[in-house]
C-alpha cells in the first residue's frame, strides 16, 4: 500500500494496527468438529479466509481428516466472499454457496432467506456480529457461533500511538482503512492518550477511504462516516481509485 500511495503523489504513513491471535482455548472449535461428524449441521457459514484456515488446521490436530472431510461434504458450505473462498480450495473442500459483493452481514442473510437449511455454524471472525447472528434466528435457523480467533492490539503500538497523535495535530489529509477493527483499535488508543476528542474532530475534516460497507458500518459506530469506497474491496483498488476521487474534491474546492 505504500508503494502505491507513493505512486499516486502521497506520502504514506504506516501504522499497524492490529495482530491476528489464535485463541489459546479451541473448546468453540472442537465442540463443532464433534457434532460436524454427528451430522448436528447441515449448513456451515465461513466468514474469513483465515478464519477458516486455522478452524480446519484446529481440527486436523483432533480428527481424521477424511471423516472430516465427509462430513463437510454433507453439509451446504456458505462462503462470505472471495477470501474464504480461496480457502476452500486451498483446503480442497467442496465449493460452496458464494455470497455477492459487498460481502456484508445483509447480504449473507439475503443469500440464507428461504434456504431449507436450519441448523447453522457460524465460523466467526474475531468480533461477533450480533446483527448476522440475530438475524439468521429470525429467520427460524438455529445458530452455533464458532469463534476460532480474535484480533489484538499489535505488540509495538508506538507506531499507532504515533498515527493517533499526528491524526490529532492535523498531520493528515487522507486515513484509509482496511477493516473495522483498525478503526476500534485506533480509538482505544486515542482513549488512552486522552486525544478522543481532537481525533474525531481531526477525522471530520480528512478524507476517510474505507475497503467497503463491513468497515463503514465500523467507523460510523464512532458518529463518522466514510467519504469513500472503491468499486471491489480491494486494498489496490482503495489506494488508486481514493486518490483520483480526492484529486476530484481538491480541485472542486479551488
Amino acid at each position: 500500500m505504500a508503494t502505491l500511495i507513493r505512486k499516486q503523489g502521497g506520502k504514506p504513513f504506516i501504522a499497524p494496527s492490529m495482530r491476528e491471535v489464535p485463541l489459546e482455548a479451541l473448546d468453540e472449535a472442537f465442540d463443532f468438529g464433534e457434532r460436524l461428524l454427528r451430522d448436528e449441521f447441515d449448513c456451515i457459514l465461513l466468514l474469513t479466509g483465515a478464519g477458516t484456515r486455522l478452524l480446519w488446521k484446529a481440527l486436523l490436530t483432533r480428527y481424521k481428516e477424511h471423516e472430516l472431510r465427509a462430513a463437510a461434504g454433507r453439509t451446504t458450505i456458505v462462503l462470505r466472499g472471495p477470501k474464504p473462498s480461496a480457502a476452500i480450495r486451498e483446503l480442497g473442500l467442496p465449493a460452496g454457496v458464494l455470497v455477492p459483493e459487498p460481502n456484508t452481514w445483509r447480504e449473507v442473510l439475503s443469500v440464507m432467506e428461504g434456504r431449507p437449511e436450519t441448523r447453522i455454524a457460524v465460523q466467526e471472525y474475531g468480533k461477533s456480529n450480533p446483527d448476522l447472528l440475530d438475524g439468521l434466528k429470525a429467520q427460524g435457523k438455529t445458530v452455533t457461533a464458532v469463534r476460532i480467533y480474535g484480533w489484538d492490539m499489535p505488540e509495538d503500538t508506538a507506531p499507532l500511538r504515533d498515527a493517533v497523535r499526528n491524526l490529532a495535530a492535523g498531520w493528515f489529509d487522507v486515513v484509509l482503512v482496511t477493516t473495522a477493527t483498525q478503526m476500534h483499535n485506533l480509538m482505544q488508543i486515542a482513549v488512552e492518550e486522552k486525544l478522543e476528542a481532537r481525533v474525531k474532530t481531526a477525522f471530520e475534516r480528512v478524507f476517510i477511504g474505507s475497503i467497503g460497507p463491513t468497515t463503514s458500518e465500523g467507523i460510523e459506530e464512532y458518529g463518522l462516516k466514510a467519504d469513500f469506497e472503491p468499486s471491489h474491496p480491494k486494498m489496490g483498488l482503495l489506494v488508486n481509485e481514493g486518490a483520483r476521487h480526492f484529486a476530484r474534491l481538491v480541485e472542486a474546492s479551488r
